[in-house]
């Protein structure tokens, strides 16, 4: 079947650590040369897509703002179609409070429609806290990402997916989680770049998020080993990519 769209991830796919990986620049750029539809996507919900274009210029890859998907952007627009004009709690930092003020939302700490649990570097014990009384009196608990770790030079760091367990363990109520795996994800990434599944691929470099839910989603998917999984890890898993390959230069040729 003929690829027509292109969904990939960012992180493992594209850079790694702020330095672009082999082909990277080289496939956005026949995306873009043979005006191909594509979207990045990423489940980091700290930055904006002009925050996240700046990042990918300095590492030596070039495309529009217009071309990142992140999971603040999908929690917005999910909002947005649950409750038009709503209200919400958040932790996070600009990439969700952003998308979420452009698409209309109030952002208040009283009686909000949601409390909404983004990525930030400091999370705030009192911010918490209120989240959790907020949730105890009503309000519905929205999360961007599982993701329960993110990476640093450091180490890792706790992220999402950790914080909201903390909540849960507090309220007794789970989170409805945004961004990958859930394959909504990747459908409003669809919606985004007017393209169908059948003739959609995704790039990942993660059995467990990018490939589940890439097929899950009905598209064809590619799993490059430059990220979080070696060919090894493969067979593990009760689904299998269309094709495993070393790194996204590999698949230049098919766009």
């Amino acid at each position: 079947m003929t690829i027509e769209s292109w969904l990939t991830d960012m992180d493992g796919v594209l850079v790694h650590e702020g330095h672009a990986l082999p082909g990277a620049s080289e496939f956005i750029g026949a995306l873009r040369r043979k005006e191909r539809p594509f979207l990045v996507l990423t489940n980091n919900s700290i930055f904006t897509p002009r925050d996240l274009r700046a990042r990918l210029q300095g590492s030596g890859i070039d495309l529009p703002e217009e071309s990142i998907w992140t999971s603040a952007l999908a929690t917005a627009q999910f909002l947005h179609q649950q409750v038009p004009g709503g209200s919400a709690y958040v932790i996070g930092e600009a990439g969700l409070t952003t998308a979420l003020y452009e698409v209309g939302y109030t952002l208040t700490d009283s009686d909000p429609d949601y409390v909404v649990l983004g990525e930030t570097r400091t999370y705030s014990f009192e911010a918490i806290t209120r989240a959790i009384r907020l949730i105890d009196g009503g309000a519905r608990f929205i999360a961007t990402n599982p993701d329960p770790t993110g990476p640093s030079a450091e180490g890792p760091l706790p992220a999402t997916g950790a914080v909201a367990a903390l909540i849960t363990r507090a309220t007794g109520r789970t989170p409805y989680f945004v961004g990958k795996p859930n394959p909504m994800m990747f459908r409003s990434a669809l919606n985004r770049i007017d393209a169908h599944s059948e003739s959609t691929a995704m790039i990942g470099d993660r059995m467990d998020t990018d490939v589940v839910a890439g097929i899950e989603a009905g598209l064809t998917t590619y799993l490059v080993l430059t990220g979080s999984t070696r060919a090894e890890d493969v067979d593990r898993y009760p689904f299998r990519p269309a094709q495993v390959v070393p790194s996204i230069a590999d698949l230049v040729d098919l766009v």
